[in-house]
């Protein structure tokens, strides 16, 4: 008979950082009351992982905390592109990019844009929003073991400042734990990729006069190539606190030790060019890059997200944002099955979506750091050696071939060669300005706040189908029939200029609205079925002889109900 657990809850995330720190902000919009247990006595306190994409921000902005994310980062704000240059003294060097997103052509994908805002701003937003939606964060508790069952997960938690401890009884165990992931280990999940690539020692410090020095070149990083002190030099505040990577090379021996102050402001001083240059060392931590993927990200009721489930280059960030949009598509999941309108087959789609795009994503930033040269990174033959070009593909236009969908192409490639955002299924929706034609009572809240929207915002609690105002397909009258006998969450939206019309199509004046339907690959009389995360699950281009038949029959084959 099983002992009963001091806790109760539907999840339990084990850990804190920005994975952990989503995971519960994506679960608290969706009303699934969870735990959190970080073994650290709070929120990193190291800048680092400042770079959020596109697509991460899409998410943030539907959770509602893109303002406070801004606000947060409003320091960096102006900074922008990467520079390379033996030294700073002087104007050498070039631009390896000037801008993010020049000439503002990101708008036509997207309501919003690039962020610059380090962990340790980012993570307090994160904390005090997941909070103030219910969620339990237990800083300076540690799960030391846990053992799972057919129907859930049991774990045993020590309160690190009393050294007391409980137990949790948890349906599901998320573990957001770090590249060294104990959960993973204990689980005997392997893992595959390339190894390790790389390390650094990563150094706070103090300097005014390095403000003079850098001028008005604001860049996100400078890349400084002396060959006896090269280095990624980064900017906290713009005026006095930076951040320097100094590359470390444990494999020759070097030790951690041998880092002292003294020996990391001489080499800061070389690479910046500045004898004299003031540095005062603020903090010291050491990083190694490495190129993994776990071989599943899904052992019973446990769930790998963020580092425990990849590692990848740092440049580009794109370790970070993978594993929060890691988050956002395990979240809508858990809260569908927890909540019973979803089957318990669902939660397999998040290894068969979340894994291929982890690949393909941890082989982009391993050749973004052979294109940047990246500090102390000698790839090995055959490492680093992927596509190249843009990365706006990789952030926003990667697709699920198989998984949670129904009606992909499963030989498509999971990251195109361009962005090709047409409402295919397994696709992110399109993105498009809408404009409301009035009050639906039936609504979301938070959408019925807004009077311009993007389809974008559309998407978070519930599935949701868009349907043309205009069409006599009578999708719109099958939608709310399903949902209103199957139980499952479903939204139904009619856009266009005809009437009934919920949304319609904005555009500037004198200009001619967008056309929605052939945007997202449809007609009139088609629809489209959109899933909690923005993501295309399927979608008809013309009108069907029974459309409640159809639609029930998709929801069931993507919900894994049927």
């Amino acid at each position: 008979m099983r002992q009963e657990a001091d806790h109760r809850v539907p999840v339990l995330i084990v850990g804190g950082s920005l994975v952990g720190l989503s995971t519960s902000l994506f679960l608290g919009r969706l009303g699934v009351p969870h735990l959190l247990v970080e073994r650290h006595s709070g929120t990193s306190v190291h800048p680092r992982g400042r770079g959020n994409n596109v697509r991460t921000m899409e998410l943030f902005r539907v959770a509602g905390i893109e303002p406070d994310i801004k606000e947060a980062a409003s320091l960096l704000a102006d900074n922008h592109g990467i520079l390379q240059t033996p030294t700073l003294a002087g104007d050498a060097g070039e631009w390896l990019f000037k801008h993010i997103d020049p000439g503002g052509g990101m708008a036509r994908f997207s309501p919003t844009g690039w962020c610059l805002c380090s962990q340790n701003d980012l993570e307090p937003v994160l904390l005090r929003s997941a909070r103030a939606l219910g969620g339990d964060l237990r800083y300076s508790h540690e799960m030391e073991s846990f053992a799972q069952d057919a129907d859930g997960v049991t774990a045993v938690v020590r309160d690190r400042a009393t050294d007391t401890r409980y137990t949790v009884r948890a349906d599901y165990l998320v573990a957001a734990d770090g590249p060294r992931s104990p959960v993973r280990d204990r689980l005997g999940i392997g893992q595959s990729g390339p190894g390790e690539l790389f390390a650094n020692v990563s150094l706070t410090f103090r300097s005014k006069l390095l403000a003079d020095v850098v001028g008005d070149r604001r860049f996100i990083c400078c890349y400084l190539t002396d060959p006896e002190a090269d280095g990624a030099l980064l900017p906290v505040d713009n005026k006095e606190h930076w951040v320097f990577h100094a590359p470390w090379h444990p494999e020759r021996g070097e030790q951690l030790e041998e880092f002292t102050e003294e020996r990391c402001a001489r080499h800061i001083r070389r690479a910046v060019g500045v004898p004299d240059l003031d540095v005062e060392i603020t903090g010291k931590a050491s990083w190694r890059a490495a190129e993994r993927v776990a071989d599943r990200y899904r052992d019973g009721r446990v769930l790998l997200a963020g580092d425990s489930a990849h590692e990848m280059s740092p440049t580009g960030a794109f370790g970070s944002n993978t594993g929060i949009q890691d988050a956002h598509n395990l979240a809508w999941k858990l809260a569908a099955v927890l909540q019973g309108w979803a089957g318990p087959g669902l939660l397999d789609t998040y290894d068969a979506e979340r894994r291929p795009v982890a690949a393909a994503t941890s082989a982009r930033a391993s050749a973004r750091s052979v294109e940047h040269s990246h500090p102390g990174f000698a790839p090995a033959p055959g490492v680093g050696g992927g596509p190249r070009g843009g990365i706006l593909n990789v952030v926003l236009g990667y697709r699920y071939p198989q998984g949670a969908v129904a009606g992909a192409d499963p030989a498509q490639e999971v990251v195109p060669d361009g962005v090709r955002l047409t409402g295919e299924p397994g696709s992110r929706a399109p993105h498009l300005w809408l404009r409301r034609t009035g009050e639906r009572p039936e609504g979301p809240e938070r959408i019925e706040r807004l009077e311009v929207l993007s389809t974008v915002d559309l998407y978070e609690r519930s599935m949701v189908l868009l349907s043309d105002a205009r069409g006599a397909g009578g999708w719109h009258e099958a939608a709310l029939r399903v949902a209103g006998g199957d139980g499952v969450r479903l939204e139904s939206y009619r856009i266009g200029d005809g009437p009934g019309a919920d949304l319609v199509p904005d555009a500037p004046a004198g200009s001619e609205a967008p056309d929605w339907a052939g945007l997202h690959g449809t007609t009139t009389d088609g629809a489209v079925l959109v899933r909690p995360d923005g993501f295309v699950a399927w979608r008809s281009p013309a009108g069907v002889p029974d459309p409640e038949r159809t639609l029930r029959e998709v929801l069931g084959a993507v919900l894994r109900t049927a």
